[in-house]
């Protein structure tokens, strides 16, 4: 798998770099190379070498881990003008891009005069079409609805000023190139290249986001009219569920509900049997920043929020906000008896690092709100800038069996059957009990959401949330559900009942202390971590905690994070673009452009 790994971003790196430069603009032409249409096409090596040029500038890379951030599972040292709602209209932005999709339409106006068989040119025309649907997924949530473009232009075409089109024909657009990929190209199992399984997530990834979206901005400046989204559920569910019962895929399952979960994560070679499609990496050809990621102090120190640790369930599947006293529990007890994916998802008490066998408590250098990720860790050899090489999950099937189950459930169709085959499964790996579809009303998950308060409902976004925590899954969520009021809330850190020296591992032995006068600090500074609370705003970060001798961490405590309804679902429009093009209109909210 590696050496595979090496050839075939080595590939990707040279066609995509050397061959296929050109500025990020949509009018752009490839050079009159070899690889010019009159020229090229004729193979399926061909074929096959132009398709790999699409993976790297389309995929997801590092930011499977990092965009979490900009949500409410992250608190970061320094706050996104994003999270505190002072973005203003730009002149130009890089998601405005369009060089990818002239690439892949060029790719599609050649491809037939290749001299192979129909059925290999349909296939490696579905894995172009797939990368054209993944590329206006990311316009569609960034921006709304765009022009949708199937063709190269010229420079003098009447097409590069055209309108947007109408929402519902981009997705349907979108829908039709998958449709494209999942009947041609192969089913062969492989995490490497796109296969029809690949396509098939997508279709339920893309039909569950445009779904949720036109049902929960069904009355709002954002929404489509005259349509509730069960088309595109019903979609997505179809879609999740023919890669669940003939994909031949299944959870990575070794009997150890203790470790399968994070080793998942850690795998230098993404498992074969649950990971559809995974972004790879190679010691000194391809590699990212997970571990530096959250055991850096120089990276943002991403701290998870109480909002998220809260959601994990207790170990005999009960809502946290059921254990006495919950909100007000300090860090040993907060954690015990809890879902064991909470304690590969952050440091726990007893937790040791791969490959190590010391104790170590959670960093506050490195995590601000003292819940440190664990998830994507390695070992410390890995520790460096740029030194990860564990392979990055892009699509897997535990993601496909909750695409599931959210869409029966938001179609009001979800039953004791479909929890079998869906989040059953996921539950039975971390050794939690199955999911009861008669769950009842949990206060803290009504507090957590604005539109919906469906029991049912609001129980699967519990279990999404958690199986997909930090995996870039959470700002979409939000805003396709119509919950961007979560960003505005104070985000919390871990609860501490008073200042003074703490036992983090439970083994009787104080390994933390926090005080707000440096000077009553009592104990051996070597082998305790210590925690200063900010006396003012000129410090940074400014930790207070809520009652002021006790209570939740504030990370920011003299600053506010802010998100307007009417305005935040989508990305203003660059200024450049609508001058350059009229008949494109601002996104709602941004016209005084601020």
């Amino acid at each position: 798998m590696k050496a595979n790994k090496v050839i075939i971003n080595m590939l990707i790196l040279a066609i995509g770099t050397l061959v296929f430069a050109c500025n990020d603009k949509f009018m752009d032409r490839y050079p009159e190379t070899q690889m010019s249409g009159e020229a090229f096409f004729n193979s399926e090596s061909d074929l096959k070498q132009y398709c790999n040029s699409f993976y790297s500038p389309i995929l997801p890379g590092a930011n499977i881990y990092t965009d979490d951030n900009n949500s409410d599972n992250v608190d970061m040292s320094t706050l996104s003008e994003e999270m505190t709602g002072t973005r203003t209209v730009p002149s130009t932005s890089g998601a405005w891009g369009w060089g990818d999709l002239r690439n892949i339409n060029y790719f599609l106006e050649h491809y037939n005069k290749a001299a192979i068989s129909d059925t290999l040119k349909n296939h490696y025309a579905g894995v172009a079409r797939f990368f054209r649907a993944f590329f206006y997924f990311n316009k569609l949530k960034t921006f709304g609805a765009v022009p949708w473009y199937s063709s190269t232009l010229g420079t003098t075409s009447d097409d590069l000023y055209k309108a947007r089109d109408p929402r519902n024909v981009v997705v349907d657009s979108i829908v039709a190139d998958l449709d494209f990929a999942i009947r041609w190209v192969s089913r062969t199992h492989t995490n490497t290249y796109i296969t029809r399984w690949a396509a098939l997530v997508l279709k339920s990834r893309i039909c569950l986001y445009e779904g949720t979206w036109e049902k929960y901005h069904s009355e709002d400046a954002f929404g489509v009219s005259g349509s509730d989204g069960s088309n595109y559920l019903r979609l997505a569910a179809d879609a999740a569920y023919e890669v669940m019962i003939n994909g031949g895929y299944s959870l990575y399952n070794t009997g150890k509900p203790t470790q399968d979960y994070g080793d998942l994560f850690a795998m230098e070679s993404a498992d074969l049997g649950e990971v559809i499609l995974a972004r790879e990496y190679v010691t000194g050809l391809a590699a990212h920043n997970s571990n530096a990621q959250f055991i850096s102090a120089t990276l943002g120190n991403p701290g998870l929020t109480k909002d998220l640790i809260e959601s994990y369930l207790t170990k005999d599947g009960l809502p946290f906000s059921l254990v006495s006293n919950y909100n007000v529990l300090e860090f040993p007890q907060e954690t015990a008896n809890r879902d064991p994916r909470l304690a590969q998802t952050i440091r726990t008490p007893g937790y040791k690092r791969r490959g190590g066998t010391t104790l170590q408590i959670p960093d506050f250098k490195s995590t601000l709100t003292g819940y440190q990720c664990v998830k994507f860790v390695t070992e410390a050899e890995n520790d460096g800038n740029m030194a990860s090489t564990n392979d990055l999950p892009i699509f897997r099937l535990a993601e496909v069996m909750l695409n599931y189950a959210e869409a029966k459930a938001e179609l009001g169709n979800f039953s004791a059957a479909d929890a079998a085959i869906s989040l059953n499964p996921i539950r039975k790996r971390a050794g939690m009990p199955d999911f009861d579809i008669n769950v009842a009303s949990d206060p803290l998950l009504i507090s957590q959401y604005d539109k919906n308060h469906d029991p049912l409902i609001l129980a699967i976004r519990r279990e999404r949330r958690v199986e997909l925590a930090i995996e870039g899954f959470r700002k979409d969520d939000l805003m396709r559900w119509g919950e961007g009021q979560s960003l505005s809330k104070s985000f919390r850190g871990m609860y501490f009942s008073e200042f003074g020296n703490k036992d983090f591992n439970g083994d009787g032995m104080v390994d933390f202390g926090i005080y707000a006068d440096p000077t009553k600090v009592s104990g051996p500074v070597s082998t305790i971590q210590y925690l200063y609370l900010a006396s003012s705003p000129a410090v940074a970060p400014s930790y207070v905690l809520s009652q002021s001798d006790h209570g939740t961490l504030n990370i920011h405590p003299y600053q506010s994070r802010a998100f307007y309804e009417s305005r935040d679902y989508l990305d203003p429009m660059p200024t450049n673009e609508i001058l350059l093009n009229p008949k494109l209109t601002q996104n709602p909210g941004w016209e005084d452009g601020n």
